[in-house]
């Protein structure tokens, strides 16, 4: 039986989409990989898993792809290119790595457009903004780069972001436990294994 991962089954732990976003590629510790974004409609699929995008939207962009799988591809690409860049900037709030001003200049642009779109709407008795619907290709990453923006912009009103410490993994993740002191994007999954390591080692000695 296949029971390998997939973008429908991933977990989603890092408490901000943009986050999930980074974590679509499974290890980014001793290793890197496996890739769960294989394709537009595997990215079309994660979307629609963080309710970035409706059920209408998703069949908007499924079927532009099939129409254009060479433009599909080349923004699939982009968005990859986005999600490293994301990476990087995240990770500089847990090991206070620089900053990259290549990285800063392909998010704002994104969010540029994203905001750009958007209109002042009356929502569930709330007047705000709403995002234009999603008919263009990039429509999910400019959506993410928004999000990432808000997200970096409010530092200094939230913890910061960290990194799994698992050896295969690297995960992002907001810590929202209490005391502050999370160090596993799962205590099921990397916080037992940790375990596990540190009891064979005690056993060997």
């Amino acid at each position: 039986m296949n029971t390998r991962k997939t973008i429908h089954d991933i977990s989603l732990l890092g408490g901000h989409p943009a986050l999930d976003f980074v974590n679509t590629v499974d290890s980014r510790g001793e290793r890197w990989g496996p890739d769960f974004l294989n394709s537009y409609d595997d990215l079309v699929a994660w979307a629609c898993r963080l309710d970035l995008i409706d059920d209408k939207e998703r069949d908007t962009l499924l079927a532009r792809a099939a129409r254009s799988r060479s433009n599909a591809e080349k923004e699939l690409g982009q968005a990859k290119e986005l999600r490293e860049a994301l990476s990087r900037l995240f990770l500089s709030e847990f090991d206070e790595s620089p900053v990259s001003r290549d990285d800063l200049e392909l998010i704002a642009g994104m969010t540029q457009r994203a905001q750009s779109q958007q209109s002042l709407g009356f929502v569930r008795g709330r007047i705000q903004w709403r995002p234009a619907d999603a008919k263009d290709l990039d429509a999910i990453s400019t959506r993410v780069a928004q999000s990432a923006a808000e997200l970096l912009t409010s530092r200094d009103g939230r913890r910061p972001v960290r990194a799994c410490e698992g050896p295969n993994c690297g995960w992002l993740f907001l810590d929202q436990s209490r005391g502050g002191h999370r160090r596993w994007c799962s205590d099921k999954t990397c916080g037992s294994h940790a375990r596990v390591r540190r009891f064979r080692a005690v056993q060997a000695n």
